[in-house]
């Protein structure tokens, strides 16, 4: 198949990619290469893209209307792993323009590729922080998400809305799929596990933020691409067991779909700090802060519709994870 893989350059992105590529898939990546974080970074994981000969890489801003149209015209892709967007919470705060810009036009100019040529279907990155102020625990696709808690978790619910309604209106088959705090090698550097290694390796102190008070359904990298990849190759149909009058948010009339992706084991981010500690080797210096804007205390994935769907459930243990990205870490950086 030809797949277009937006935010080629990002660590989830770039993962995909690599994947598609080594099970002989053609594969065209998008990335704006934006300064949020170290371009350095994006640029390195770009490199181990660029020797495979199924690869091409276009420095594109999925805001740029124009230029995704003539991409889409030019290219014919049979599948969209749509991954480009305006990431973290916290920032959402400080720059919203930018969550607009990227994740509302840019997501309508995918649409709208995808409408207009062809494409069997689109597989995008929602996030849990669409469950925003929910407490009840695991988190559930059957669950309401109408409390956001930040700019960012409303422009992702945002898309799944807009996304149902083009399988709705055209009946193309989209699946949103809702990470859960990825982490491992060739991570995101504003991401805590980053931080956090950074500090620890460098003797500086690590900011803990609700006084540690916080679980996370940390989930690792090979299993979010395991099931990205599992996803796009099963196009989302219709649900034959949805019921208009309860309007279940899990299932649809139309060829929609969206699953949660995370580990399914919330740790709490003091035994998440104790697992990087234990792999580096060093104890950490800790100042305990007061919980951040648009931050929630605990996030924890039901991945049971996910494993019905394409029979596949993260399961990598924590510190078998910590392990390989410290080490990943350590030799990026030379540390």
């Amino acid at each position: 198949m030809k797949v277009l893989v937006t935010g080629a350059a990002g660590f989830i992105g770039m993962t995909t990619a690599l994947r598609l590529l080594e099970r002989g898939d053609e594969v065209v990546g998008i990335d704006n290469l934006n300064d949020y974080y170290e371009v350095a970074l994006k640029d390195a994981r770009l490199a181990r893209l660029t020797g495979h000969p199924g690869f091409r890489f276009v420095r594109l801003d999925i805001a740029d209307r124009s230029g995704v149209d003539a991409l889409f015209k030019q290219e014919h892709f049979d599948k969209i792993i749509h991954l480009a967007a305006q990431a973290g919470v916290r920032y959402s705060i400080q720059n919203p323009h930018a969550y607009a810009d990227s994740n509302l036009l840019g997501f309508v100019n995918m649409l709208e590729g995808c409408r207009h040529h062809g494409v069997q279907h689109l597989v995008y990155a929602s996030s849990s922080s669409v469950y925003g102020g929910n407490t009840k625990m695991p988190f559930s696709e059957h669950d309401s998400v109408d409390h956001p808690v930040s700019l960012y978790a409303a422009t992702k619910k945002a898309n799944e809305l807009m996304a149902h309604t083009y399988s709705h209106l055209y009946g193309l088959p989209t699946t949103g799929l809702r990470f859960f705090t990825v982490y491992g090698p060739w991570g995101r550097p504003d991401m805590a596990p980053f931080l956090f290694a950074g500090a620890i390796l460098k003797d500086q102190p690590i900011k803990v933020f609700n006084h540690g008070q916080m679980k996370r359904d940390f989930t690792y990298i090979d299993d979010i691409v395991e099931g990205v990849i599992r996803v796009m190759d099963k196009n989302a149909t219709v649900d034959p067991a949805y019921e208009p009058i309860s309007a279940d948010p899990a299932s649809s009339n139309v060829p929609y779909r969206v699953f949660n992706i995370g580990n399914s084991d919330p740790v709490p981010l003091m035994d998440f700090i104790g697992a990087l500690e234990q792999a580096i080797g060093k104890t950490a210096e800790k100042i305990y802060l007061p919980m951040q804007d648009g931050d929630v205390p605990a996030t924890y994935a039901d991945t049971r519709l996910l494993d019905d769907w394409v029979g596949f459930a993260p399961a990598t243990p924590i510190q078998t994870g910590v392990d390989r990205f410290v080490a990943w870490y350590r030799d990026y950086y030379q540390l």
